[in-house]
């Protein structure tokens, strides 16, 4: 009886001190202990945006897009109104946000976007805006035509068993596109194991009326996704790594995986400038400070590029960065022509100069 108590106690002992290690793992992987030091960029607050920019991506005319108002489980959110679209045109002397009108037959009672992608059609000059969609916190992508001046058309919504936890897209055709699954499972506690027990379930999976497949796989929290100016790789955060993965986009939609670029935070969406290639990211320095909200120590944001991305030794950079005073939880950094649009989950917009 005793050896078999000494037993129980050694393996209770074992279990306390695992456990103890895994939390403290988390802790490193949520950048805990992380202090941001703040650098500024001439800044100011877009207007109409007050509940957050989850995602912009901008067109090679200058004409941005932006999602708004997301509700996400487990993070803030101070607004009980549906999600919204908007546009701004960069090249406008003073760039205003406005509501983008969305018309069809999808239910705005319960919109809830995240992240987008635009998909211009060369033929005619035609824009399909692509939108991750959680009504009641499921997964759907939305394909609208962007016309006139303010006007969204609802021309699909697609669903999928393969689609199941989509946070971001990448749109490569009318309707074919690339999207990331940020978690295994919807339960909370399960998803909450896997994170602690370093498990990686997560993957891309590619899309397109005719096929849908997982593409790359192995992923602990895959997030943002973008594509190269060229169309030949395909950029994706592992947001829990602290890493951009690069792939290589061949033959029949195959994606081969080429390297890895650490940025030493947790980063959200990806931007990429048409004209240079700079792969542009918005971030969470000290992802714990989001998800133990205290607005007396508001979680802060930063954005980092990386130039030469397909070179030997990529350039990592500090672009923005700030402790929550002035932006809060940023997500996204979308560079047009000097300027630059910095967007956040649940707080407001930022528009900088960057000459």
């Amino acid at each position: 009886m005793a050896a078999t108590k000494k037993v129980l106690a050694v393996a209770v002992a074992a279990f306390a001190a695992f456990i103890g290690y895994k939390f403290l793992k988390l802790k490193e992987i949520l950048l805990a202990s992380r202090e941001v030091p703040v650098k500024h960029l001439s800044c100011h607050y877009l207007q109409n945006i007050e509940y957050g920019a989850e995602d912009i991506t901008v067109l090679k005319d200058g004409l941005a897009f932006l999602s708004t108002g997301l509700k996400f489980p487990g993070l803030p959110s101070f607004s009980d109104e549906p999600g919204k679209m908007y546009v701004l045109d960069l090249l406008h002397p003073k760039p205003t946000p406005v509501e983008l009108q969305i018309k069809g037959g999808l239910d705005l009672s319960s919109f809830n976007p995240h992240g987008i992608s635009a998909y211009t059609d060369e033929a005619d000059d035609s824009v399909y805006l692509f939108v991750v969609n959680h009504p009641q916190h499921s997964s759907q992508v939305e394909i609208f035509r962007y016309v006139e001046k303010d006007t969204l058309i609802h021309l699909k919504t697609i669903k999928h068993p393969l689609l199941y936890s989509v946070n971001d897209i990448v749109a490569v055709g009318e309707e074919s596109f690339y999207a990331t699954n940020d978690r295994y499972f919807h339960n909370d506690a399960l998803q909450f194991l896997v994170v602690i027990m370093d498990l990686a379930l997560c993957d891309v999976v590619f899309y397109s009326p005719h096929e849908v497949r997982v593409v790359a796989s192995g992923m602990r929290a895959p997030n943002g996704i973008n594509i190269s100016p060229d169309k030949r790789y395909i950029y994706v955060s592992d947001i829990i790594d602290h890493e951009i993965d690069v792939y290589e986009r061949q033959e029949g939609e195959r994606l081969v995986y080429n390297k890895s670029v650490a940025v030493g935070s947790l980063c959200d969406n990806i931007e990429v400038d048409h004209k240079t290639g700079d792969v542009w990211l918005g971030c969470h320095p000290n992802a714990m400070k989001l998800t133990n909200y205290d607005p007396e120590d508001p979680p802060g944001s930063e954005v980092l590029r990386i130039k030469n991305i397909h070179s030997q030794q990529p350039a990592v950079t500090l672009e923005y960065a700030d402790n929550g005073r002035v932006l809060m939880a940023s997500t996204v950094a979308a560079p047009y022509e000097g300027k630059l649009l910095i967007g956040s989950v649940f707080h407001k917009a930022l528009y900088c100069l960057l000459k």
